[in-house]
This record gives structure tokens, sequence and C-alpha cells, in this order.
């Protein structure tokens, strides 16, 4: 059995709740919520490169049973890595709408997006820390 390096995401979980926070005190500052997002987008990139990490070396799930996203975390749900495979497509998908399209509208839909993705991605981290 292999173990996970959950370092990395501890951090950026860290870091994006405390930007999450400045920016609330401060929400017409772009600079804040454009900080946020990127943070949110290495924090997403972070939990699935995990989750397919422990699906493959812990699980022993095999690669060919996960070929999407979607299948990723859809595995992850049956065995309750996570708790919605749907709410973790979402967050893939703002994460993916941020390098794609870019105005206002959007910048805030993905923030709030992001504040909801922070409780996701803190109930990951402590169930990895559980598992793995």
């Amino acid at each position: 059995m292999s173990s996970l390096n959950l370092e990395p995401l501890e951090k950026a979980i860290v870091q994006l709740k405390s930007g999450i926070t400045q920016c609330t005190a401060d929400p017409r500052n772009e600079l804040l919520r454009d900080g946020v997002i990127q943070r949110f987008e290495y924090t997403m990139d972070l939990s699935w490169k995990l989750i397919q990490r422990y699906l493959k070396h812990i699980a022993q799930i095999d690669e060919s049973a996960i070929r999407t996203k979607n299948d990723l975390f859809r595995e992850a749900a049956r065995l309750r890595i996570v708790s919605s495979a749907e709410a973790w497509i979402g967050h893939y998908e703002a994460r993916n709408e941020t390098s794609h399209t870019y105005d206002s509208e959007t910048a805030q839909r993905i923030f709030e997006r992001a504040k909801l993705f922070l409780l996701d991605a803190a109930r990951l981290l402590e169930t990895l820390k559980h598992v793995a």
C-alpha cells in the first residue's frame, strides 16, 4: 500500500480559505477575487490528481475504468472519497471555464463556486487522511 503526500493540498486549502476570507471582507477588490480564482484552480488540480493517485495506488482501480474526469469523480463517490460526483464534476467544469472565458460575470460565478469547493476540498483532505 502506498501513501499519499497530502501536505500540498493542505497548504492549498489554507491559502484558498485565506483568499476567500480576504475577498469576502473586500468584495469590490477584483485583484483579490482573481487571486481566489487562481487558488481555486490549483487546489482543484491538486485535488483531482490526489483522487487519481488514491484510486490507482491505494484502491487499485484499473486505469481503463477511468477514462474521463467524470469517471474519476464517479468512482471516488462510489468509494466514498467524495460525497457527490456531480458536485466535483461541477467544480472541475468551473475550473476549466476560467481558461476559456474570463469576464466579470464568469469571475464572480467562479468565485462563488470556489467557496463551495473549499468545503468539498476540506472534506476530501480529511477523508484521505483517514484512508490513505
